[in-house]
C-alpha cells in the first residue's frame, strides 16, 4: 500500500494520474516519455530494472502500478508522476509539427520493435513515411572534427546512395554527418536524421537550416520529450536508432575515441554489417576507422559501391555505379561473345569463321551470325578472300 509523504502523488494526483491514461497505450507511452529514458550507452550495459518491469508489463500496465507505488525501486520516477500532464505534452509536440508515432502506426518501422533498443515512442516530424523510408537505408556517421578529405567522401557517399534510391540515415551534427545530408539533399534524395533531444529543439542549432531541409522530403525523430536537452548520454542513447533503422553503418572519419564508433557499436551488436572508410595512415581522426578494419570488425569501404554491396540483402542483386567502373569504353557495350570473336581478329590477317568456331568451341552458324552483326556496328569486316577482320570501329 502507498503512503503520503514527500514527493510522493497525493490521493487526487494519483486519481488524475490513472484517469490521465487510463487503458490508452499511445497516452501511457507519452506519460513515460516524461518519467523514463533509454539511457543505455551501449547493449552490453544492463537495462534499468524500471525498464525491464514497463517492457515486461506493458506501458499501461506499468504506468498504473507506477502511479500506486507498485513497482520495484520507482520511488524517484514516482516523484516525477504529479508533474506529468499528457495533454500538454500532446500540444506541445503538435506546435512543433511533429506527430507521435507507437509501435502499429504506419510510420513504426518494424526494426524498432528490437526488445533490445525499442523507444517508447517516436516524435517524427516531416513530409516522408519512416517506415518506408528506412527499408532501404544506410547510416554514414563520422567525427564532428572532421577534415576536408572526410567532409567529401560523406557528400560523396550521401549523394551516391541517394541517387540510387537509398536513405541516408545521421544524426545531424556538424562535420561528416552533415556533409552525409548535404550530399544526399543535393540530388533530391532522401534523408533522416536523428536527434538527441526534444522535438521542439534543433541539436546543433547551427544546423537548424539543414535539418528543416531534410524534414521537406525526409523527416526528423527523436524519441525524447519536449524541452529535452542535447546531452552527452543522449547522443549515446540515440547512436542505437540510427543502427536500428539502417540496413548497414559506414563510419567516414573516426578518431579512436569518436562517438561515430559508438554507432557502430550498435550496429555491431544488432548484427548489422559495419564498414570504415580509410584515410591517410598520419591523420588521427581515422585511426578509430583503421583500428575498426585492422580488427575485422568492419569491411573497408572506399565508395558508393562498396558501401551497397555491405548493405545489400542476402540474394539481393547490386547495380554497380557505372562511374566505378572507370571510364566507359565501346567494347564494355558489346555481348560476351561477340567481345570474344573481336578478341580473335585482326586488323592485316584474315581469320575464317571455321577458324574461331573452333577456337570458341560454337557452332559455325553461330559464328557467321554475330559476325554479320559487328560488321553492321564496324567491329568486323570480310575480305576478299572471305576471311574475317577487325573493321574501323576496332
Amino acid at each position: 500500500m502507498s503512503r503520503e509523504g514527500p514527493g510522493v502523488p497525493t490521493a487526487a494526483e494519483r486519481a488524475r494520474a490513472h484517469a490521465d491514461v487510463d487503458r490508452d497505450e499511445r497516452r501511457a507511452r507519452v506519460a513515460w516519455t516524461r518519467i523514463l529514458e533509454h539511457s543505455r550507452e551501449r547493449m552490453s550495459e544492463e537495462r534499468p530494472r524500471l525498464l525491464e518491469e514497463v517492457l515486461r508489463l506493458g506501458h499501461v500496465e506499468a504506468w498504473h502500478r507506477l502511479v500506486d507505488g507498485d513497482l520495484p525501486r520507482c520511488a524517484g520516477a514516482r516523484a516525477r508522476v504529479s508533474a506529468v500532464d499528457v495533454d500538454a505534452e500532446l500540444d506541445r509536440v503538435t506546435r512543433t509539427g511533429a506527430r507521435v508515432v507507437v509501435p502499429g502506426d504506419a510510420d513504426w518501422p518494424d526494426a524498432l520493435s528490437h526488445p533490445e533498443i525499442s523507444p517508447h515512442l517516436l516524435h517524427v516530424r516531416g513530409a516522408g513515411c519512416l517506415a518506408d523510408l528506412v527499408q532501404r537505408s544506410v547510416a554514414v556517421v563520422g567525427s564532428r572534427a572532421s577534415t576536408g578529405y572526410g567532409e567529401a567522401i560523406a557528400r560523396e557517399l550521401g549523394a551516391g546512395l541517394a541517387s540510387r534510391r537509398w536513405t541516408v540515415v545521421s544524426g545531424g551534427a556538424f562535420g561528416i554527418d552533415a556533409a552525409a545530408h548535404q550530399g544526399a539533399l543535393a540530388v533530391d534524395g532522401s534523408a533522416v536524421v536523428v536527434l538527441p533531444c526534444g522535438p521542439d529543439r534543433v541539436y546543433p542549432e547551427g544546423n537548424r537550416r539543414l535539418v528543416e531541409a531534410i524534414a521537406e522530403g525526409g523527416v526528423v525523430v527523436t524519441e525524447l520529450a519536449t524541452g529535452t536537452a542535447a546531452m552527452r548520454h543522449r547522443f549515446l542513447a540515440r547512436n542505437r536508432l540510427i543502427a536500428a533503422m539502417s540496413a548497414a553503418t559506414v563510419v567516414v572519419e573516426a578518431g579512436l575515441r569518436s562517438g561515430s564508433l559508438n554507432t557502430a557499436g550498435w550496429a555491431e551488436a544488432l548484427v548489422r554489417p559495419v564498414g570504415c572508410v580509410p584515410g591517410p595512415v598520419t591523420q588521427m581522426s581515422s585511426a578509430g576507422c583503421h583500428e575498426w578494419i585492422q580488427k575485422a570488425r568492419a569491411a573497408l569501404v572506399t565508395d558508393t559501391a562498396d558501401v551497397l554491396a555491405l548493405a545489400a540483402r542476402v540474394g539481393e542483386e547490386v547495380e554497380q555505379p557505372v562511374e566505378q567502373l572507370g571510364r566507359a569504353r565501346p567494347l564494355d557495350a558489346m555481348p560476351a561473345t561477340q567481345r570474344r570473336v573481336h578478341d580473335l581478329l585482326r586488323r592485316g590477317t584474315g581469320a575464317t569463321a571455321g577458324s574461331i568456331a573452333v577456337e570458341l568451341a560454337l557452332p559455325v552458324e553461330e559464328i557467321l551470325a554475330e559476325l554479320a552483326a559487328m560488321s553492321v556496328d564496324g567491329w568486323a569486316e570480310q575480305g576478299d578472300d572471305g576471311g574475317w577482320r577487325r573493321g574501323p570501329g576496332g
